[in-house]
């Protein structure tokens, strides 16, 4: 099932997308898509509901990420081979694991802003998880039952506080907008092989990523299994997977966003994204 959370900023409704592709509202069965309801009992019963009962969204309502309330956003560098590479980098040898503040996620198709004296704001599409049960120390060979669905995310990076300006990589990775997830949450039983999807990314319309999981150095599997062994993996728990060939700091020579600029993303069964690059509010 493909569960999204529509409406206004922090003001976010649950709902599902039908088998016409319409956006239903959930509101009047569960209070909204967080930590807290996303369990394999709330979920198997929301899928089991008659879409065609639910009412019917405006298409054009604004869409938010898809979990609300979330406590830890993780993610992996240097997890596709080919992006090692157009970035100097050998393959690691153990997941590459860093966080991104919760307070830097958004819509699918809310704006990417730029931070003040940004100059190398950069794209990553990227096969987001969100775990779906309490787990720690859990097997690779089930760590994939720990998962309550996939998503969409463009880890949005500024290379300059990533790289440039000491310590950890967070600092290039949490900006406001700097986290768009969604459109939807797509259960685990809809993806058959976390590792056989293919993700796109265009800037203006020029294609600049086109790969496939296929290239990840490490599984989805192992990944959730290797990061149990470290930390209590929790429910909600959002993590972005890594990132394919193509960014701009890769690029020769290296291109960053500019205002105005339109970036389109997909993963195949998980959606879409487009977002526009806007100043800092003043």
């Amino acid at each position: 099932m493909k569960f999204l959370r529509f409406g206004p900023l922090g003001q976010e409704k649950p709902g599902c997308v039908d088998a016409e592709g319409r956006i239903r509202d959930l509101s009047a069965h569960i209070s909204d898509l967080t930590p807290e309801t996303l369990t394999k009992s709330t979920l198997a019963a929301l899928s089991a509901l008659d879409t065609a009962k639910l009412p019917v969204v405006d298409p054009d309502v604004r869409l938010g990420a898809c979990v609300g309330g979330v406590r830890n956003f993780y993610a992996v560098g240097l997890n596709y081979a080919r992006h090692a590479k157009e970035t100097g980098n050998p393959n690691p040898s153990e997941p590459v694991l860093f966080s991104k503040s919760t307070s830097c996620i958004s819509g699918p198709n809310d704006p990417i802003i730029l931070p003040k004296g940004s100059e190398k704001t950069d794209w990553e599409v990227e096969l987001g998880v969100v775990i779906g049960s309490e787990c720690q120390y859990v097997p690779e060979q089930d760590a994939l039952e720990m998962v309550a669905g996939y998503c969409l995310i463009n880890d949005v990076s500024e290379r300059s506080y990533q790289i440039e300006r000491g310590g950890q990589w967070i600092k290039g990775k949490s900006a406001p907008n700097f986290g768009p997830i969604g459109p939807w949450l797509v259960t685990r039983d809809e993806i058959r092989d976390p590792q056989d999807l293919r993700l796109t990314l265009s800037v203006n319309g020029v294609v600049r990523q086109d790969s496939s999981t296929d290239d990840m150095i490490f599984t989805v599997a192992k990944i959730i299994s290797y990061m149990s062994n470290f930390m209590r993996l929790m429910p909600g728990d959002v993590i972005a997977t890594g990132t394919p060939e193509g960014v701009g700091l890769g690029l020769d020579p290296p291109q960053f966003l500019k205002l105005g600029d339109v970036v389109d993303l997909s993963i195949s069964g998980l959606g879409t994204q487009r977002q526009t690059v806007v100043s800092q509010p003043a």
